[in-house]
């Protein structure tokens, strides 16, 4: 499955990158601005560079097709997404010249990774309480105990679980769907429209003690892991209920 084919599931498809790293990481203003510069010179349409919250420098494209790039340096950590992708090897390209540009530009050694990230997120616009949508979808007998009481009704139902992948908890897994209802206000029926419920899958990797931490080969890893798990795992068993019960509920 193609990203073209996730963003048929969803409202919004993500596909994020994020290098963590132990010691700050903010560089000197001319050094963060060539690092910047070069990854323009990559990508010319990514000319929006603003400073963010907490000093967070940011780099993106024009956010009006409702496709676009960006790149973030924070003090600890150096993030690079696509905002719904053509295809996988579009937003691949941008990571590993990010990947590829840290050690020699912002002087990030294989010491200084805390871990890196690699993680595929969708949006699903829905107008009513996100809480029971969710429930509805992929709840389980154990919850349904509580829901099956007299006027129970849930107000936040966001379920998240991390997993490992080896044997050494270096790789690991987590998955997040997130209810964007307020539970202050269960009984609103309009969402603000910057809202949607969000799924998240991560794959995460921790660097081995004794060996020098491959920056593009873990990263290779990792989207490798990312990939099947939502084609075999993620899509079938938590995308699809969720968007079977949207449609149901649009229809009511």
């Amino acid at each position: 499955m193609n990203s073209n084919n996730y963003s048929v599931l969803c409202d919004g498809f993500y596909l994020d990158m994020y290098l963590n790293t132990k010691l700050n990481l903010l560089p000197q203003r001319d050094t963060t601005l060539a690092f910047f510069e070069r990854i323009q010179r990559q990508f010319p349409s990514m000319g929006c560079f603003y400073r963010g919250e907490n000093n967070e420098y940011c780099l993106e494209e024009d956010h009006t097709a409702g496709q676009f790039r960006w790149i973030t340096l924070g003090s600890d950590h150096i993030g690079s997404g696509i905002v719904n992708p053509s295809n996988f090897d579009d937003a691949y390209e941008q990571d590993r010249l990010v990947l590829e540009l840290a050690p020699y530009m912002l002087s990030v050694s294989h010491l200084d990774v805390d871990s890196l990230d690699v993680t595929f997120a969708m949006d699903f616009d829905y107008d009513g309480n996100h809480d029971e949508v969710i429930a509805e979808a992929l709840g389980s007998p154990a919850f349904n105990c509580l829901l099956d009481l007299p006027s129970a009704k849930p107000i936040d139902f966001s379920p998240a679980m991390v997993v490992a992948l080896s044997g050494d908890f270096r790789t690991q897994a987590r998955i997040n769907i997130e209810s964007k209802t307020s539970v202050y206000e269960p009984k609103k029926k309009e969402q603000p429209e910057d809202e949607a419920i969000s799924l998240s899958l991560t794959i995460r990797q921790y660097p081995v003690t004794t060996e020098k931490f491959d920056f593009l080969k873990s990263f290779e890893y990792q989207c490798r892991l990312a990939e099947g798990l939502m084609s075999e795992k993620i899509v079938p068993s938590l995308v699809q209920p969720l968007t079977d019960v949207i449609a149901q509920k649009r229809l009511t």
